[in-house]
């Protein structure tokens, strides 16, 4: 029997919607959406600007609520989540608008909210949807509209489930609504991220009817235009940044090394550490960028640095060994060496559980775990081919790449000590999280994101990148890839695809070996050229 949908016909249309997904649908939203009383009645939802120092929960809705006159009247207004469960009021001042537009196609105000509230406990932030606003919806795509259907009894509505009309395009889409859906917000039902607010009003013929409102991409590029500085905390948010991260050139250039740069980690004390072909660690000054400790303990190849939870500093090498430094300012002292491999030992992870796991061209990977303040060989793991990366995708699953003759990715389960699937012909490069469910890897001229569920691949072809190594994340929306010929690409993460939006040619005079985010707004790169810049 097949599941269970809802239908709803709009002229020839018909949108199927699934029970399931319905039901997935409310349980997110059920503290994301709140019942405004202010200069009407209407909805809002809650979302946080990212900045470097802190999250700013935001609320969002139309000016037909709450707008900048009303506010500047040091009126309050009245929040209400879960079915009146509870009630706020608060009065918010204009230093707390953030952005506001009146604007027939935008029409939305965002507000900063003060933490600490009884009504900000355990809030499920939206996310945007910032990739397709300002463009045209796909043909036969569903839209769902969330919003309290009248400003009494504070009840969660199932919304109304929309098509894309293919005659209506550009910034307005008119369909029915209720008055005091105002503010709400519009999900596309294929990421579960927020296209626009709710603009529903009456006419003066007395009809009903509804407007998206593209309110993300264009009124943020008014705010650059501006110059408007918004508020000092947050006047270089990701809101956005998301989507115009602009490299220009290099901050500073640090040239220590006299070999290329393998690997990159930032430490617990924010200082950036490198790893280099010419054997050594360098330990950076965070204000300078010039050395402030050079450790030079390995015989080869410097492959991987991490900071582990406890605090140590643990490396790996083509000499085979596994090396744990205590770093104590500009001094360091070897607490243990782990000589387990018969090969060079490509990369270490700390899992979850605190388990240090090694993996090696010898077709192993080794799992350590802590006996006395020292490690010791909990079990060895058998590949099919040389070992070249490992990753933590869940709590008790770990994605490893193999190179043998179908160079495979495998999901190996850490109960059951067995593998769950697997994946050909993905060549090898570095692999990332970018999203709780989503891994990316990267190899030659393409990249690989896999959900980790169900094991779905999506490849996404970059051509004329040679090999991608280089990886990280600069936000959560944007994630950046440098490669063999030396560019840096910028890509916005849109559900399981990349786009394309920006790339620095000759970022560096050879390949690109690691990609750092040092967590300040600055991106870290080291390369073949022996350089590490800082962006």
């Amino acid at each position: 029997m097949s599941e269970r949908t809802d239908v709803l016909v709009i002229s020839d249309a018909v949108c199927y919607v699934t029970i399931k997904q319905m039901e997935t649908i409310l349980k997110q939203m059920k503290r994301s959406i709140c019942m405004i009383k202010g200069k009407s009645a209407g909805t809002g939802f809650f979302y946080r600007i990212i900045n470097e120092n802190k999250d700013i929960p935001c609320l969002i809705t139309s000016n037909q609520v709450i707008d900048d006159e009303y506010i500047k009247e040091n009126k309050k207004i009245e929040i209400s989540l879960n079915d009146n469960e509870i009630n706020e009021d608060i009065i918010l001042s204009q230093e707390d608008i953030i952005y506001t537009s009146k604007k027939e196609e935008y029409d939305l105000i965002i507000i900063k909210l003060k933490e600490g509230k009884e009504y900000m406990k355990n809030i499920n932030y939206l996310e945007l949807d910032n990739n397709i606003f300002g463009d045209r919806f796909n043909e036969n795509e569903s839209i769902y509209i969330l919003h309290y259907p009248n400003a009494q009894n504070a009840i969660v509505s199932y919304g109304r489930f929309l098509i894309y009309d293919e005659n209506k395009y550009g910034k307005q889409h008119k369909f029915i609504t209720l008055p005091d859906s105002s503010g709400g917000p519009i999900l596309n039902l294929s990421t579960n991220k927020v296209i626009g607010i709710d603009k529903g009003c009456i006419q003066k013929n007395g009809e009903l009817n509804y407007n998206i409102g593209t309110f993300l991409k264009d009124p943020l590029q008014e705010i650059k235009n501006k110059n408007n500085k918004i508020n000092n905390q947050i006047k270089n948010d990701n809101l956005y940044n998301d989507f115009n991260m602009e490299i220009k050139e290099p901050k500073c250039i640090l040239n220590y090394h006299t070999d290329c740069v393998l690997c990159l980690t930032v430490m617990n004390d924010g200082r950036l550490a490198s790893g280099s072909r010419d054997c050594s660690i360098i330990i950076y000054n965070k204000e300078t960028y010039k050395p402030d400790l050079i450790i030079k303990e390995h015989n080869d190849y410097v492959n991987c640095i991490i900071q582990l939870s406890s605090g140590i500093l643990a490396s790996c090498s083509w000499d085979k060994s596994i090396k744990l430094f205590n770093i104590k300012g500009n001094k360091y002292e070897i607490l243990q060496t782990l000589n387990d491999h018969t090969d060079c030992v490509n990369k270490i992870i700390e899992l979850k559980n605190k388990t240090l796991v090694s993996c090696s061209r010898e077709c192993s990977i080794i799992f350590y775990i802590k006996d006395n303040l020292k490690y010791k060989k909990d079990y060895q793991l058998s590949t099919n081919g040389r070992c070249y990366r490992v990753i933590q995708t869940k709590d008790n699953e770990i994605c490893y790449y193999e190179e043998d003759n179908e160079d495979a990715i495998c999901f190996y389960d850490l109960l059951e000590r067995k593998v769950k699937a697997s994946i050909s012909n993905i060549s090898y490069g570095n692999m990332i999280m970018i999203t709780k469910d989503l891994l990316l890897t990267t190899g030659y001229h393409k990249i690989s994101i896999i959900n980790v569920n169900n094991y779905k691949l999506r490849i996404i072809d970059v051509s004329g990148s040679g090999c991608i190594y280089g990886v990280c994340m600069f936000n959560e929306n944007m994630l950046l890839t440098g490669d063999k010929e030396g560019i840096i690409r910028q890509w916005r993460i849109e559900g399981d695809n990349l786009i394309l939006v920006s790339k620095k040619e000759k970022a560096h005079d050879g390949s690109i070996y690691d990609l750092l985010n040092l967590g300040n707004g600055n991106i870290a790169s080291g390369s073949w050229d022996r350089k590490i810049k800082i962006w």
